[in-house]
């Protein structure tokens, strides 16, 4: 028998500023101590001088000094294919939150005596399918058997719930963490918790009232010296070190005066930042940011169909709701006093080892709290209407309840058509290919009648363990076809698509799209399915001249173009 099976599983909240561990034992989330008897590890991989790998606290010292050796933020990366730098290699999102990963499962392991391999991982709840499938890639690098994705306000909640189990009541979770914004509306009533509607914001986040002071001092510093902080990387990183300083400051104090004496040199003469930020002036300074948070709050209590004033309670969540700025606009704007009924360090961390300890059977039938969670995200086909081929038929919206299992029956789009494509596509665009292209299947044996004739019916099923299954059925001869789908697992496929979905921003776009849409248009048609080796080069060609446009190749895309037009005239 696998000894994993009966292994402890813990519950680690992968920050974009710090990673916290629980475990669920002796009736209670019990935070993980780390190797420098810490809650809190900054979620920050370095190298040192020697060559060694760092990671946590003594990455991030050395980041002040050394930022070319070191990486923070990764999350914000989490599902691109950015390479970052740290020393003279380049590593991938996924490789350096591994890395971070087996940190917290080598010290998770000291401190509760055992191997741990098991793992519930929280992520943001607007976290799209390419990101989520990044963070299981990243605990798998890292050793662990990742048992469930939690999203970070449910884990929140769920650190609230377990002790207020006997209570109904309308949950806000308002997750402001160090790189993204996330907001949920819960409701809870006799021991169940159910999620009502999730939105939120993944380029939001401490890190952003940061760069508005970073802004704001460096702006002041070019007025007194002419010398641009930002463009000189040790300088840029002390800037930012003191943005941070002020903006944890101004929490507690009206006033913050910065002074770094020597930041940087002119003519061989040091220059000194100096400079004194008010929490007035702070507040101005991220208005923008904080009116960011409002579109988030109104869709979700739109698609909730919960008003403001029936919202018990809003629970704070994420290190940037400590600041003042963040309680005071919410108050505002909901007409309400938000509650720290819950650690916003912590409470993550705490949910998602209650969670672990559901799964482990650790925390007992009458004292759990059932939990029903949304698809986040918009989950439908491409079709083709009469004014476009390229129309997202929507099949399951955001924010239903999973599981779930919706239907829709189409017509044929052509004469004598025999066979149907179905693209399943993840967003919310009304343009399929704008949407996150996630798998494709055909259905066989579509009997060669007049175009509008034979219905397809799509069926699509959705279950709380991340799996999408899709059927097509012909309906006048019972003949059907079908694909399952891991929304948390890695999928090659759902990768490259969503790299090259992008390609539109290129700056090479313009003169390639007609071929482009001669391909996606021949692809649909009857020609290209009568013949699976044309198929198949044309997607691959396609994938490659996309490709060389998000990089910004253009002797790549003109290559990938030629072949593109050679195998369109084998349609000819």
């Amino acid at each position: 028998m696998n000894p994993q099976i009966h292994s402890t599983v813990i519950g680690i909240d992968l920050g974009t500023t710090t990673t916290e561990a629980a475990v669920y034992r002796n009736g209670k989330p019990e935070m993980i101590l780390n190797f420098d008897g810490q809650m809190v590890t900054p979620s920050a991989v370095g190298v040192d001088e020697s060559g060694n790998f760092i990671i946590g606290e003594k990455a991030r010292a050395q980041y002040i000094m050394a930022p070319e050796r070191t990486v923070i933020e990764v999350k914000r990366k989490m599902g691109t294919s950015e390479r970052l730098r740290l020393g003279r290699q380049f590593f991938s999102p996924v490789e350096l939150s591994s890395m971070l990963l087996d940190y917290v499962k080598r010290y998770a392991s000291q401190y509760l005596e055992e191997a741990v391999t098991r793992a519930v991982i929280s992520v943001p709840a607007y976290f799209d399918d390419i990101q989520r499938q990044a963070v299981v890639e990243a605990g798998e690098k890292a050793g662990f058997t990742v048992e469930r994705i939690i999203n970070e306000p449910t884990a929140a909640a769920l650190s609230y719930g377990i002790s207020h189990m006997e209570e109904e009541s309308h949950i806000l979770v308002y997750d402001l963490g160090g790189g993204t914004f996330d907001v949920t509306l819960l409701e809870m009533f006799d021991g169940v918790l159910e999620v009502k509607a999730s939105n939120g914001d993944n380029r939001l986040g401490g890190k952003d009232f940061d760069e508005k002071l970073m802004d704001w001092l460096n702006g002041q510093f070019q007025k007194k010296y002419g010398v641009d902080l930002r463009k000189d990387m040790y300088a840029c990183v002390r800037l930012k070190e003191e943005a941070e300083r002020c903006k944890k400051a101004l929490s507690t104090q009206e006033s913050y005066h910065v002074l770094v004496p020597m930041i940087i040199e002119k003519a061989g003469q040091p220059l000194a930042l100096d400079e004194t930020v008010t929490a007035e002036q702070f507040e101005e300074l991220v208005r923008e940011l904080l009116e960011r948070t409002h579109r988030p709050m109104e869709v979700v209590l739109a698609d909730s169909g919960i008003l403001p004033s029936e919202i018990d309670r809003v629970i704070l969540v994420g290190g940037s709701t400590r600041m003042p700025v963040v309680e005071k606009d919410i108050r505002d704007f909901l007409n309400m006093e938000p509650s720290r009924a819950v650690d916003p360090d912590y409470a993550v961390a705490q949910g998602a080892a209650i969670q672990a300890g559901i799964i482990e059977g650790t925390i007992c039938q009458e004292d759990s709290i059932l939990m029903t969670d949304v698809n986040p995200y918009t989950l439908g086909i491409r079709v083709m209407d009469k004014m476009t081929d390229d129309r997202m038929s929507v099949i399951i919206p955001r924010n239903v309840t999973i599981p779930v299992t919706r239907s829709e029956i189409y017509f044929t789009s052509w004469d004598y058509q025999t066979e149907a494509r179905i693209e399943v596509y993840q967003g919310e665009s009304s343009v399929a290919s704008s949407n996150h292209f996630l798998e494709a299947f055909t259905v066989q044996g579509v009997p060669p009648r007049k175009a509008g004739t034979e219905k397809i019916g799509v069926k699509f099923s959705y279950d709380m363990n991340g799996m999408l299954q899709v059927k097509a059925s012909i309906l006048s001869t019972g003949l059907d076809a079908s694909i399952e789908i891991n929304m948390m697992e890695d999928s090659d496929t759902a990768k490259e698509q969503t790299d090259v979905s992008r390609w539109k921003e290129s700056s090479y776009a313009k003169p390639f799209r007609t071929v482009i849409r001669r391909v996606e248009r021949a692809l649909r048609g009857p020609e290209v399915s009568y013949d699976p080796r044309l198929e198949e080069e044309l997607e691959d060609a396609l994938y490659e001249l996309k490709a060389a446009l998000v990089k910004e190749d253009l002797e790549l895309a003109k290559e990938a173009e030629e072949d593109l037009m050679e195998l369109l005239g084998e349609l000819q």
